[in-house]
Order: structure tokens, then C-alpha cells, then sequence
């Protein structure tokens, strides 16, 4: 089996979509800003092969709440039949949608996460999985700079919150403060695509910037960040330091 299934995974998303409402299938597939994110299949490799036993999940994060029934009734009406990633067969048993049942499980509403996201100066993002970004045509940063991090979160807010929580356009005046993080390869079907993981620490000395900051660290846990974040790329752990 492949290491990484991330275009398998995408795939099976959409289809299942496509099984709840054609019409959200094919607006998302061709939006150029994408309503979910997900991470790759997450579960124990055995060094001598999968046995038919082994478990496996994967994490589908939904940034607009309208998608969530169409999602769940395609799931619905696919039923026991097998899916296929990467040739590989695979049996869904089952879906964890509320908060408690999974820990990788969580809730949010934009206007919850205004009100109540933790304000600091100081964050901590731990990237769990290789997170890159694009800059220009062709280049691509490994490193999670500040203003490529939270302005990666801030479009997505932007392209799905409603219109009276927009933030404005910020010229981020972020630092890194620490870091721990190193090059991994992740070897996607379209080809080797190379990102950091581990964690970075924040620091904004701007009171009016850490505060949409902070409020976009709660975010990035259901947007990811960066580029291919539907492929499993950016997949991101949020934490407030004090």
C-alpha cells in the first residue's frame, strides 16, 4: 500500500458528495478555494504488509456547515460496498461526526470562534503534516513564515465566513520566536511534494494583529494551511502559550 493516499482520499470525498448533491460536487471541484481540507489515512503500517484486519481513518473538515448533510447522505447511500484507494480495497465502518466520539473530532462556527477564541501575543502551531506554500508560478516555500501561515488562514476565513466577519487585508508583522521543524517528502500520486513538519512559535507585537491571529490559530486546526491541504498536506495542531 502507498505510503500517502491523498488524491485517493480527495477523490472519495468528492464522489460521495457527488452521491449526496451533484451540484455542490462539481461547484467544489471546480472552486479555485476549497471547502474542506483532509488529512491522510492515519493508522498503524505493518513492515510486512496490511493485514485484512488493520484500521484506518481519515479526517474530512468541512469550512462551509451546508456541505455537511450532502456529505453524510452520500456516505449514507454508498452503504457497505468497498472503496478503492490506490487499488486497495477498504471497508468504511463507520463515521464519527460529533464532538467526544474521536479525539481528531471537532465543532466550530465562525461566529463562536470571533467570540471566543483566546487572545495572545504568542502562538504556538504544531504542523502535523509536511506544510509548503506557493509563492509565484513556480516557486515553492517549505518554510511556515508568519505572513505566508495566517495569510493562508486569513483568505480562507475570508472565502468562507459570513461577509460581517471578513478581516481585513494585514500586512503581518509576526516574528518566529522558536521553532523545531524538519523537510519531509510526501509522496502524493501526482508526484514527491516536499513540506516542514513540527512546530513553530509565534510572536505578534501588534495587539490588533495578535488578536485575529489568535483567532485564526483555532481555525487552522478545520482549514489547514498552505497548498494541497485537500491532499493531506498543512494539517495543523493550534496552541495558545502564556
Amino acid at each position: 500500500m502507498p505510503t500517502t493516499l491523498g488524491r485517493a482520499i480527495h477523490a472519495q470525498v468528492l464522489v460521495w458528495l457527488q452521491a449526496g448533491d451533484p451540484t455542490i460536487a462539481q461547484a467544489i471541484h471546480s472552486t479555485q478555494t476549497s471547502p474542506i481540507s483532509l488529512s491522510g489515512l492515519v493508522g498503524k503500517r505493518r513492515k510486512h504488509g496490511t493485514q485484512p484486519d488493520d484500521e484506518f481513518y481519515f479526517r474530512i473538515s468541512l469550512l462551509d456547515g451546508d456541505l455537511l448533510q450532502p456529505l453524510l447522505a452520500g456516505i449514507d447511500s454508498w452503504g457497505t460496498k468497498p472503496i478503492s484507494l490506490g487499488n486497495f480495497p477498504f471497508v468504511c465502518r463507520g463515521v464519527e461526526a460529533l464532538p467526544g466520539g474521536h479525539r481528531q473530532v471537532q465543532m466550530g462556527d465562525y461566529r463562536l470562534l470571533e467570540k471566543t477564541s483566546p487572545v495572545s501575543d504568542d502562538i504556538f502551531l504544531e504542523f502535523q503534516s509536511p506544510t509548503a506554500f506557493k509563492q509565484g508560478k513556480r516557486t515553492i516555500q517549505p518554510f511556515p513564515l508568519p505572513e505566508l501561515v495566517f495569510g493562508s488562514l486569513l483568505r480562507r476565513w475570508n472565502a468562507f465566513a459570513p461577509e460581517d466577519l471578513h478581516f481585513p487585508q494585514i500586512e503581518w508583522q509576526g516574528m518566529v520566536s522558536a521553532f523545531d521543524l524538519k523537510t519531509q517528502v510526501l509522496r502524493l500520486e501526482g508526484g514527491p511534494q516536499i513540506g516542514s513538519v513540527g512546530w513553530v512559535r509565534y510572536r505578534f507585537p501588534d495587539a490588533g494583529q495578535a488578536h485575529i491571529a489568535s483567532i485564526l490559530a483555532q481555525y487552522a486546526f478545520f482549514a489547514g494551511v498552505g497548498y494541497k491541504t485537500t491532499m493531506g498536506m498543512g494539517q495543523v495542531q493550534p496552541a495558545l502559550t502564556t
